[in-house]
């Protein structure tokens, strides 16, 4: 049981790697290619674009002149920068990197699998599947209350809604494995 959990979590990282890769590495094209299309547009037509951000700023609140101004020394000092950020919404701090994304998934699902591993490598096997249950549960629902608190949101709603949708996720597991005889 320890050998096909161990598996469990080597091919459940993976897999998770590689769908964060793929996902965030189609995020990085899109990204790549509005930059392109961005700097096209700006050697056609600076001035387009310079009332394009202008107009975006207006938006934001500021009054024409000062939107021009702002627009006018921006692009003097970065112009694709200024377009990818305030336009766009692509900045170096927001950017999509696909590498990075994999690993913390990987890494993040590991840390998740190895939780129930150890309870099953430790737990008599007639208390396993409560034991197993009880602690998993308890488990996602300190994440959901971490993951919430760190974003500064309250704790209880968010550990209450993760506990709920992991225990119908689990539920529904049982039934479907129950309707197909599947047995632990």
């Amino acid at each position: 049981m320890i050998l096909t959990g161990l598996a469990s979590l080597v091919a459940g990282s993976m897999s998770m790697a590689t769908g964060e890769y793929v996902s965030v590495s189609s995020q990085a094209d899109t990204e790549k290619a509005a930059l392109k299309l961005e700097k096209a547009e700006l050697a056609h037509d600076p001035e387009a674009e310079h009332r394009e951000l202008a107009n975006l700023y207006m938006q934001r609140g500021l009054d024409r002149s000062l939107a021009q101004a702002v627009a006018t020394q921006l692009m003097a000092h970065d112009a694709i920068g200024t377009h990818a950020r305030d336009e766009l919404g692509i900045s170096e701090i927001t950017q999509a990197r696909p590498l990075q994304a994999a690993l913390a998934s990987a890494l993040s699902f590991a840390v998740g699998a190895a939780m129930p591993l150890a309870i099953t490598a430790i737990t008599p096997g007639r208390l396993l599947i409560g034991v197993l249950v009880a602690a998993t549960l308890v488990g996602l629902a300190g994440l959901g209350a971490l993951a919430a608190k760190t974003g500064g949101a309250p704790a209880l709603p968010a550990a209450i809604r993760v506990t709920c949708w992991s225990a119908l996720a689990m539920g529904s597991t049982v039934a479907i494995g129950s309707a197909f005889n599947a047995s632990v």
